[in-house]
């Protein structure tokens, strides 16, 4: 699977993507990533991404030609490609929630474009050329990279290889719709804080699977 990402501060990206889980991953050529420079499809001296809003307002607004021909482009290398689903997001905050529903769909796409704004946001205009506008939460950030890395890391460890154990995501927060994990333990079985003990709770320990999967069930807590 290959994740293409569109920013003016690509090497923002570097350090997550070379470290743990993610970098096992394009190790393993489960993945690749390729991170791109907005400034490269600038025709201007100055390279300038942005400009001044029509009808006014604060902030700047990121044009819509870079964009564009970025897009363009990464099409033209992509069209050696013709198998598998494509998608192009724009990560903006008033997108549409991602959750996990969101990350299993994506799963099953080959190849997947982000779009990372910045400032107030883009061109209104270059949501004529998107396949979908995604916000992580209802928040705002400085801008689109933070999101995509946290879209990356949920779709990766999807994909079959990715995590050590297959099975770690099959029992976990967001696995069943709204339902969130039960509480785990490790060693030691008793930690002492300020005198006081913290236990983990007995029927983890009695070796009785049948009670500690109901345990668990009983345990896990509805998301409000």
């Amino acid at each position: 699977m290959t994740f293409h990402l569109l920013s003016i501060f690509p090497q923002i990206f570097d350090s997550y993507l070379k470290e743990g889980m993610i970098k096992r991953a394009i190790d393993k050529k489960i993945i690749d990533i390729k991170s791109y420079d907005l400034r490269r499809w600038t025709k201007d001296k100055h390279r300038s991404v942005d400009d001044s809003p029509y009808g006014g307002g604060a902030g700047m607004l990121m044009k819509i030609e870079p964009i564009y021909q970025a897009l363009e482009d990464i099409k033209k290398t992509k069209q050696k490609l013709n198998r598998g689903k494509k998608a192009v997001i724009l990560l903006a905050a008033n997108g549409k929630t991602w959750d996990q529903n969101l990350a299993k769909k994506y799963s099953k796409y080959q190849e997947i474009v982000f779009v990372c704004g910045r400032y107030e946001g883009v061109d209104a205009r270059v949501e004529e050329f998107i396949d979908d506008k995604i916000s992580i939460g209802n928040y705002v950030l400085t801008g689109g990279e933070l999101p995509a890395l946290v879209i990356i890391d949920s779709i990766s460890r999807l994909l079959p290889g990715v995590l050590g154990n297959a099975d770690s995501h099959k029992d976990e927060s967001y696995s069943q719709t709204g339902v969130l994990e039960y509480p785990q333990y490790t060693k030691p079985e008793i930690f002492i804080a300020k005198r006081k003990k913290y236990s983990v709770p007995p029927v983890l320990l009695s070796g009785d699977h049948k009670k500690i999967k109901e345990w668990r069930e009983n345990n896990k807590k509805i998301k409000k």
